[in-house]
């Protein structure tokens, strides 16, 4: 048995977590003496309970070892463990760090400087707009995106870095071979190809209310901050901003409208002290260690339009605007406005909600 066969070993031991294994591996110095300590050492060591003692001294009637490394083969995984040096460097050094980390697609060193974004899974088109385009600028200007590939919020953001071109990381709250949510299977392919999908859980593990929780503290400490976009009084995000702060990590928040529920979270984290964020540039203002000079951003502005489709478009605030505040903003009459407005549905740079409301795609 390798070394890191045994870290994947001990990580499917029941009831065994990341801190109680290192605690065992100051005292037993290697995975595979742990795997093979006698039930009276294990029983000498203080904090271990009766049933996690149990699990380490059977633990081959437990563990299939030999068959997850079939099903991890077969999927074109690869396993890191918290020795290797692609382990991600700040997610090294929480409290508790995973052992393993299950990866399909690749990481990279640049994959060490990058932040967290998480929020609602129920969100506005406010919060998913907002979600994409600071993704996408975060993604540009070199940093990894990391999120969790839930509905909402986290889809938001892996598809603004994809946009973008740029880096991103998938956290699960299960194992690989149960994908969750199943619709974002196409989107996690994408994300293979740009960056990895990663878990803790063996390859088998089906989601639970604990899973979750314990996916959220990879997403908050694997980069130097977290940023929440859109979240509701209850939101889970709330919790993965408090392992965040628990963590020493920056946090972040988008303001949102005082009169939505989707915003209640995210602006009491902010009178809470995380920092507000209206663009990149907030962020990036906080890492002059890791870049002393900050990339140039695409312009926020679209490219190759004046005149009425410059002024139609700049008439569009950042929320929901309807037409005839358009109109009136734009100056233009009620049919030249309709005209522009359609022209610019068609280059994909303003979208039509109902209602008559118009919002910006950039």
């Amino acid at each position: 048995m390798t070394r890191k066969e045994a870290f994947i070993a001990l990580n499917m031991v029941p009831h065994l977590g990341p801190v109680r294994l290192r605690r065992l591996l100051d005292i037993f110095d290697s995975p595979d003496r742990v795997l093979s300590a006698k039930r009276n050492e294990l029983q000498a060591v203080d904090g271990l309970n009766q049933a996690l003692i149990d699990s380490l001294a059977s633990w081959e009637s437990a563990v299939d070892l030999q068959g997850e490394l079939a099903r991890i083969h077969e999927f074109g995984a690869t396993v890191l463990t918290f020795e290797d040096a692609d382990y991600p460097t700040l997610l090294r050094e929480i409290h508790d760090p995973p052992t393993v980390l299950y990866v399909w697609g690749k990481l990279e060193p640049r994959d060490h400087h990058a932040i967290g974004i998480v929020g609602s899974r129920r969100t506005s088109h406010y919060g998913l707009e907002c979600a994409k385009k600071i993704s996408y600028q975060i993604a540009y200007a070199g940093l990894t995106v990391v999120s969790g590939l839930a509905r909402g919020i986290d889809t938001a953001s892996h598809q603004g870095a994809l946009a973008a071109k740029g880096r991103t990381v998938a956290v699960l709250g299960t194992g690989l071979h149960h994908l969750y949510p199943a619709e974002n299977r196409p989107l996690a392919e994408k994300i293979v190809s740009a960056g990895a999908v990663v878990t803790e859980f063996p390859m088998d593990t089906t989601p639970d209310r604990q899973t979750f929780p314990m996916r959220n503290r990879i997403i908050s400490g694997w980069g130097f901050g977290l940023l929440v976009v859109e979240a509701g009084i209850n939101s889970g995000a709330l919790i993965s901003a408090s392992q965040a702060a628990d963590q020493g990590r920056n946090l972040y928040a988008v303001p949102g409208p005082i009169d939505r529920p989707t915003s209640h979270g995210t602006n009491r984290l902010i009178q809470q002290g995380a920092k507000l964020v209206m663009s990149v540039d907030d962020i990036l203002e906080d890492l002059q260690t890791l870049f002393p000079k900050a990339p140039e951003l695409r312009p926020s502005k679209p490219p190759d339009i004046e005149g009425d489709l410059l002024k139609v478009y700049e008439a569009i605030t950042s929320r929901e605007t309807p037409i005839d505040e358009i109109i009136q903003r734009s100056g233009l009459g009620a049919s030249l406005a309709t005209v522009a407005l359609l022209q610019l549905e068609m280059r994909h740079l303003v979208k039509q909600l109902p209602g008559k409301y118009f919002v910006k795609l950039l």
